[in-house]
């Protein structure tokens, strides 16, 4: 699972992102906890960003978004994570989706805690006032004088992200008026939709892919390789039927003129015995005629044998 959390300060994002971590065992990335880290670290990008702050300089997106690269890259990240603090304008969420898609990742949903600005001066200044009711110190921007800053600052950067967001179709938004409780049933509602809509295209996918697999187009190709070995062999086949029933009807030819030219004879015996000249040679036609049919119907079946 991988988020980002769009809202305005005091809008309770910090609240939901712990209860995110805790649920779906990922991790939070804020972006100056990570520079520091990456200072400490004495990384490549580390000692660049820690020459630009100690001369008072703001690190550029290329150095923070070569730091959040390096973050999640390390085993606690491999679930997934919520970024926090970026990115905080278009050209920085234009450059993180370059990063995610370079990785082969892509960025799950980017929820909004919608609030009532008005409604957050109001608690600000009633939390104020309780704390200098008891006497305690109030903290410099925690006012309703900063808080009203920070809110203008939020609408001109950081707000059009829920516009980018929205046209990439990964908007969710949620009334970050309701309770604590109430958000976090939201919240973890939508997601639950989110990860089975992607569960169920990653399964149509492997389905897609079963489909082609080697092992299914061999079951595939192996009939045809057989058909068409099957059809090379049909001439050769065919030759060998014709010449065997050409034979056939050669044998059947030649005994047919073996009887042919013993009809005279016969025809010439029955004469001695006293037979007519006439019933002689109609023996004789009937017994040539004889000899013929078999080799004519001998002759019409190889054909057709030779056809088939």
């Amino acid at each position: 699972m991988r988020l980002i959390l769009l809202g305005p300060p005091g809008a309770g994002k910090g609240t939901q992102a712990q209860r995110l971590v805790e649920r779906h065992g990922i991790v939070q990335l804020s972006t100056g906890d990570m520079l520091r880290a990456a200072v400490a670290a004495g990384t490549e990008i580390g000692l660049k960003a820690k020459d630009i702050m100690a001369s008072g300089g703001l690190v550029s997106d290329e150095i923070v978004i070569g730091i959040i690269s390096d973050r999640i890259e390390l085993p606690d990240a491999a679930n997934g994570f919520i970024l926090d603090g970026f990115p905080r304008t278009v050209p920085q969420a234009e450059a993180l989706d370059a990063l995610l898609k370079s990785k082969g990742l892509k960025l799950d949903a980017a929820v909004e805690l919608r609030v009532n600005e008005s409604a957050l001066l109001q608690r600000v200044e009633a939390r104020v006032a309780q704390m200098t009711e008891r006497g305690e110190t109030v903290r410099i921007d925690d006012t309703p004088e900063v808080l009203a800053k920070r809110l203008a600052s939020y609408r001109t950067s950081t707000e059009p992200l829920v516009h980018y967001y929205s046209e990439k179709r990964k908007l969710v938004t949620i009334d970050g008026m309701m309770s604590i409780e109430e958000v976090t049933l939201e919240i973890n509602r939508v997601l639950a939709a989110i990860t089975e809509s992607v569960g169920s295209v990653k399964k149509t996918a492997r389905k897609a892919a079963k489909k082609k697999s080697p092992a299914k187009r061999e079951s595939v190709v192996k009939p045809a390789k057989k058909a068409v070995k099957k059809a090379v062999k049909a001439p050769a086949k065919k030759a060998k039927a014709a010449k065997a029933a050409k034979k056939t009807v050669k044998k059947a030819v030649k005994k047919a003129a073996a009887k042919a030219v013993k009809a005279p004879k016969k025809a010439a015996k029955a004469a001695s015995k006293g037979k007519t000249v006439k019933k002689a040679k109609k023996v004789a036609k009937k017994a040539v005629s004889a000899a013929r049919k078999p080799a004519k119907t001998v002759k019409k079946a190889a054909k057709k044998r030779a056809k088939r």
